[in-house]
């Protein structure tokens, strides 16, 4: 019995949650700049979190934003995504898929632990979306990611938010 307690009390998320104020992020991008969210402030953010570059769910996830991506800037917003992969990786895995958006090193999970998106054992990012507002909120969060699709699940969530926004 007392595992099971012990479970539930560890499992508190401290996930930020719609209409809060997004969590600042300063990190290493694969364009040899840091980026801070509080830069961007004034554009639509989708920010995004994957385990590892190079692997299968990632790679067909960020090719899927990479697809999608024309149509996402289209409406205002900067795509960033987050791993705790070294930046040297990070560039390679931009570079052999097209990428045409920033991906930013987290290898000391800051960034992670701030959104509550640290996986199992810490070993790498969950899969998890925030899109932020043009001031700096959390708009939606997507807690469950069709990897192949992302793009169109993107896309579509943001065409509503915007046009809310307006």
């Amino acid at each position: 019995m007392m595992p099971l307690m012990l479970g539930v009390m560890l499992t508190t998320s401290t996930m930020p949650q719609v209409g809060q104020v997004a969590p600042n992020l300063h990190a290493m991008s694969t364009s040899d700049k840091v980026i801070t969210l509080s830069e961007l402030k004034g554009s639509w953010v989708v920010l995004y979190f994957y385990p590892k570059a190079f692997t299968p769910g990632c790679t067909k996830e960020a090719c899927s934003l990479r697809d999608g991506y024309f149509g996402i800037q289209k409406l205002g917003a900067v795509i960033l995504g987050v791993s705790f992969d070294k930046i040297a990786t990070l560039k390679k895995f931009k570079a052999e898929y097209h990428l045409p958006f920033e991906l930013l090193s987290d290898s000391d999970k800051r960034i992670a632990k701030a959104y509550d998106v640290v996986g199992l054992l810490g070993l790498y990012a969950k899969r998890k979306t925030f899109i932020i507002d043009p001031d700096g909120k959390i708009a939606f969060v997507f807690d469950s990611v069709d990897s192949a699709h992302h793009n169109a699940e993107v896309t579509e969530k943001l065409k509503a938010l915007v046009a809310a926004w307006q």
